[in-house]
């Protein structure tokens, strides 16, 4: 709590007291300074807590900006981690592909072989 809002909060109490001593008495201008200081009194108050809930996030931005670059530093890695791993995969896929098409031609061979045969008999 800083100045202005404890400020405000007592004088808008004071202007609650004043108004209602005013409407005990009767005396309208006591009733009007009493609603001014509860006005007064609660935009006091509400200045004094938006500067402290500025001052919260201020005081907090540090955190939040080590807390995102920690994270944001995660993500990087992870994605680094990913695209190694995609690479490998590639290279090792390349590796591979001559096996791949061989047998693939000597599965061909052999299926074209089993027809021919198979038509003869």
């Amino acid at each position: 709590m800083n100045k202005d809002e404890f400020h405000g909060g007592a004088r808008y109490v004071g202007g609650k007291v004043e108004k209602g001593v005013g409407d005990v008495v009767g005396s309208r201008d006591w009733q009007v300074d009493g609603v001014v200081d509860q006005v007064a009194g609660g935009a006091q108050n509400l200045y004094g807590r938006a500067k402290s809930a500025v001052g919260d996030i201020v005081d907090g931005a540090p955190e939040l900006a080590d807390k995102l670059s920690h994270d944001a530093r995660d993500v990087a890695d992870r994605a680094a981690d990913v695209a190694r791993r995609s690479a490998q995969t590639a290279q090792d896929s390349a590796k591979d592909a001559p096996l791949l098409w061989a047998l693939g031609a000597a599965a061909v061979g052999y299926g074209l072989a089993w027809l021919v045969h198979g038509s003869r008999d």
